[in-house]
């Protein structure tokens, strides 16, 4: 994913050419944000497959019906994507959200043609509703609307946010091999973004982890604190440090599968696995499949030792997956820098 001023795209790229159909004067309005920038995402041969521009308003939308009224609105102001297979448009609306909750805004808004079917069911699962509307008869838009501020109980709609009350919390570690090509957004700086691929298991805000550990006391809605295990020939002390926090949909077992094709059909969906390591793994046996939505990538990384003497953590503990208490829970979100306005 790159974030480029305007006058470094080509909008002469076919990409844009259905934009330009359904919105007259798109080239002139293109043109006068040139000083301005946007998410863009290439194909291996520099031709563009996703455009993403977002715009922070106050106050009022006054040229929707109904008007909408917030202190903050960030407005999705051009979203398109070529599918190709790879979940990429789940990696904008995560995009979408991270900007969001970067700018406290209480709500998103974009207006979308209803031929793009597409796209809005996609928002439609991560909690944008439809509003209103946009234009006149022959040129009308619908407005869809997601809301920061409210929490459903429904774990996709409520995406980003993340209820902490009255739920269980445990640390789940992550060797480095899969850590960072899954969860993008929590590279360490001392990684190359060229591990980065435009991949379903690194787009995707569902995820899906393969093992063996003792995993099934997990329930719909507890929460997950990643813990990147320290790389090959390093002090985990010190390099092995929590990045994510991520909310479970379900866990299964291997024996609620009635095949290996079963069992691949389910975990491939997310997951960073082929198939040859699931068969692997499958047929060593009591394998476990959580499958989680990654929410929010911690913006100060935390390391082992700082997790034991700052955070509370028992040095003694199976570091694995192990259960942790409100307070140290509490303790990540403050130390990792997480803004509060997403933690319910």
């Amino acid at each position: 994913m790159n974030e480029k001023y305007f006058n470094e795209i080509d909008i002469k790229d076919e990409f844009f050419d259905s934009l330009k159909y359904d919105y007259p004067g798109f080239e002139n309005w293109f043109r006068r944000k040139y000083n301005q920038k946007a998410y863009v995402q290439y194909d291996n041969n520099g031709k563009i497959m996703g455009f993403l521009y977002l715009k922070s308003e106050k106050d009022i939308v006054a040229d929707v019906q109904p008007t909408i009224f917030a202190n903050t609105i960030l407005k999705v102001g051009t979203f398109k994507i070529d599918a190709h297979g790879t979940r990429l448009g789940e990696r904008f609306v995560k995009i979408i959200f991270d900007t969001a909750v970067n700018e406290n805004a209480d709500l998103c808004y974009v207006t979308i043609f209803p031929k793009h079917f597409g796209l809005i069911n996609l928002l439609k699962q991560f909690g944008f509703y439809e509003y209103g509307k946009k234009g006149d008869e022959i040129n009308c838009e619908k407005v869809f609307v997601k809301d920061m501020r409210k929490i459903s109980g429904n774990i996709s709609i409520d995406y980003p946010l993340v209820k902490a009350t009255g739920v269980n919390k445990y640390l789940l570690s992550i060797y480095p091999k899969y850590h960072s090509i899954m969860f993008t957004d929590s590279i360490l700086k001392t990684e190359s973004a060229e591990i980065i691929k435009d991949v379903s298991y690194g787009n995707s805000i569902h995820k899906i982890y393969v093992c063996r550990m003792d995993v099934e006391i997990l329930k719909r809605g507890d929460i997950l604190v990643l813990y990147r295990t320290s790389d090959f020939n390093k002090i985990a002390e010190y390099s092995s440090v929590v990045t994510s926090i991520c909310v479970v949909e379900e866990v299964k077992n291997q024996g609620a599968f009635t095949s290996f094709n079963d069992f691949f059909q389910y975990a491939c969906q997310y997951s960073v696995f082929d198939k040859k390591d699931l068969l692997y793994w499958y047929n060593k046996g009591g394998c476990k499949i959580i499958k989680f939505t990654y929410n929010i990538a911690l913006k100060n990384r935390l390391t082992r030792h700082s997790l034991i003497e700052k955070v509370g953590l028992d040095r003694k503990e199976y570091w694995g997956f192990f259960k942790i208490n409100d307070s140290q829970f509490d303790s990540i979100v403050e130390l990792g820098g997480v803004n509060r306005n997403i933690i319910y």
